[in-house]
């Protein structure tokens, strides 16, 4: 397939001024006020666009015949380096598209029937918790919480960390934690928090079936774990048992670890 025709008026620059409107999105803020967001790179602009969220998209002519199936329909053509100025990494793939946000209230991304969540409790880092919306996603995971003071999901570093996955996963923000835990123990889930120091053994538990329930997961903040008021809501504290001699594991591995021993138990 080739790229559609190339423009034949002059191409975008860092000055043109729906780049420079574009350009704001890279603050929290504005895509806040605007509810809209910068996706960069092939694999993220694929996933938006096959889901109908892209509302602008900017290419340059390189990426255009590198990938024309992602250019087909209409396209805001710009000079390399004004697409530099719309993305956070050091080497541009030069694609990036203004995409609604998809979060959802609470009820809405844990509706129907839903067996395996997991709740992000004051978690700041953006690429954990990108990482941590991938594996979900991954492991067939029905929603990602982002509870309480927990980090932008449009963050450009969350956005590329997650891999597209930000557009498969319904996501809630914002809700403080104990309010999404009784939400979700309302609707049949167990809560079982991840804790280093917790009494119940991840694998003992896996061998003794419990992990087969719906259940949802919460994690804490990288820096200091769960605080003690929030490990207190679950039902139980799991540890991931450690054989080497690692001091810990950081949490987008613990997140990947339990959320596929609960997709394994449950299938």
């Amino acid at each position: 397939m080739r790229a559609q025709q190339r423009p034949e008026s002059p191409l975008f620059t860092e000055r043109t001024p729906r780049v420079v409107a574009a350009r704001r999105l890279l603050r929290r803020r504005e895509r806040e006020q605007t509810g809209t967001f910068l996706v960069e790179g092939p694999q993220a602009v694929r996933e938006a666009l096959a889901v109908g969220l892209v509302r602008d998209l900017f290419a340059t002519e390189a990426a255009a015949d590198r990938h024309p199936e992602l250019v087909a329909g209409t396209v805001s053509w710009l000079t390399e380096r004004a697409l530099a100025t719309l993305t956070e990494t050091a080497h541009p793939q030069g694609l990036v598209a203004i995409c609604s946000t998809v979060d959802r209230p609470l009820a809405e991304a844990v509706g129907g029937d839903p067996r395996l969540v997991a709740v992000l409790a004051e978690v700041r880092d953006p690429g954990n918790a990108g990482t941590v919306l991938r594996c979900a996603d991954a492991a067939g995971a029905d929603a990602v919480i982002l509870a309480g003071d927990a980090v932008d999901p449009y963050n450009g570093k969350c956005v590329r960390a997650s891999a597209g996955s930000l557009f498969h996963v319904p996501i809630a923000r914002g809700v403080p934690a104990a309010a999404a835990l009784d939400a979700l123990r309302g609707r049949g889930l167990q809560v079982l928090a991840a804790d280093g120091a917790g009494d119940t053994d991840l694998d003992e538990l896996t061998d003794a079936g419990g992990l087969a329930a719906p259940t949802a997961w919460l994690f804490g903040n990288e820096a200091w774990g769960l605080p003690a008021e929030l490990a207190d809501l679950a039902d139980r504290r799991v540890r991931i048992p450690i054989y080497g001699a690692a001091e810990s594991l950081n949490l987008a591995t613990a997140a990947a670890v339990c959320l596929y021993a609960s997709a394994r138990a449950q299938r």
